[in-house]
């Protein structure tokens, strides 16, 4: 039985392997010049990060049977609580980079209460995931609306501190911080899912809600965590987005929630729960935030974007559903 599971995860990463190998492919074919040089790729480091850190978080979501919608509006309020305290700190005149560790700080908990709220949501008020993280979504994009006021806060005066280089700056001048934090991530969410208890657990949970919380799972606990923890993850790219342009907008997170829940589902995690794999995720968040650049690059208008994100996620999904169907 453990030994099918894993043919058929093996199986499942080829796949997206195979659809990730192709579409370079035919990048590398349509732009030689632009795919064999590195600034491409640099271009991909620097800004794949922000929706495939989400991604990661938002999978183990998805993989105990919930769903959240609200991501990106955490990741704007977040982040916009990180700058405007940036600031006042600064204008008191604390040492910069005292003030990037108490902003960051108060960045990761306003994002695990965010989630907090969402666990509460769903799992003591009962309401479907789907509808209420609909609900926070606005809530929170409204509230940084409200607080924000439309003006955006400028990060320049923290861009020489240490954190500051710790979350995007160049590894020996040419890696972007933010690309090791996606890979150190994804190797730690790997690791989680498949070789921790918990993963085990959400692995359940998202299979068999019942079955788990007769095996002794606490489910509602489960659920509560993988909340949190997306709000974490959502305020951690808020944090990044906004320091990597040394700006905040308060439109920040707009456009991330499409893109990062193709990932996921591209990367073969299943909507239904219970199915799911981080290498997918990881490939998945990389195919996705290239092909606008690389749908341009061979000579297409932006217009032919949208239409191609629905034809790889259409084709992806109907291999994994030809294999799972053989299975």
């Amino acid at each position: 039985m453990e030994r099918t599971a894993r043919a058929r995860e093996l199986r499942l990463e080829l796949s997206i392997l195979g659809v990730f190998i192709g579409i370079f492919l035919i990048f590398l074919i349509g732009s030689p010049d632009t795919f064999t040089r590195f600034d491409i790729y640099y271009s991909f480091m620097s800004t794949i990060p922000f929706s495939g850190i989400m991604a990661l978080a938002i999978t183990l979501v998805i993989i105990s049977g919930e769903m959240d919608l609200s991501f990106p509006s955490i990741m704007g309020f977040s982040g916009w609580v990180f700058a405007k305290l940036s600031n006042v700190l600064i204008d008191s005149g604390t040492n910069p980079n005292l003030t990037i560790l108490l902003a960051a700080l108060c960045c990761f908990a306003t994002g695990i209460i965010a989630g907090y709220m969402n666990g509460t949501l769903v799992v003591k008020v009962r309401i479907p995931s789907l509808v209420a993280t609909i609900g926070t979504m606005f809530f929170w994009r409204g509230l940084v609306n409200v607080c924000g006021q439309g003006f955006g806060e400028s990060l320049v005066p923290v861009n020489e501190t240490f954190l500051f280089k710790v979350f995007v700056g160049r590894l020996g001048g040419v890696v972007p911080a933010q690309a090791i934090w996606f890979l150190v991530l994804t190797a730690a969410f790997w690791l989680i899912l498949k070789r921790h208890r918990f993963g085990g657990h959400v692995l359940l949970v998202g299979d068999n809600f019942e079955s788990a919380r007769m095996m002794g799972i606490r489910v509602n606990r489960i659920k509560m965590i993988v909340f949190m923890q997306m709000g974490f993850f959502a305020s951690l790219a808020g944090i990044l987005a906004s320091l990597e342009v040394t700006y905040l907008w308060p439109s920040m997170g707009e456009g991330y929630l499409l893109r990062t829940l193709a990932a996921v589902f591209v990367g073969g995690t299943s909507v239904f729960g219970g199915v799911g794999t981080i290498f997918g995720t990881f490939i998945g968040a990389i195919i996705i935030g290239s092909l606008e650049g690389g749908i341009v690059a061979i000579g297409l208008t932006g217009f032919w974007t949208q239409l191609i994100y629905g034809l790889i996620i259409v084709v992806s999904l109907s291999i994994y559903s030809y294999f799972r169907r053989r299975e």
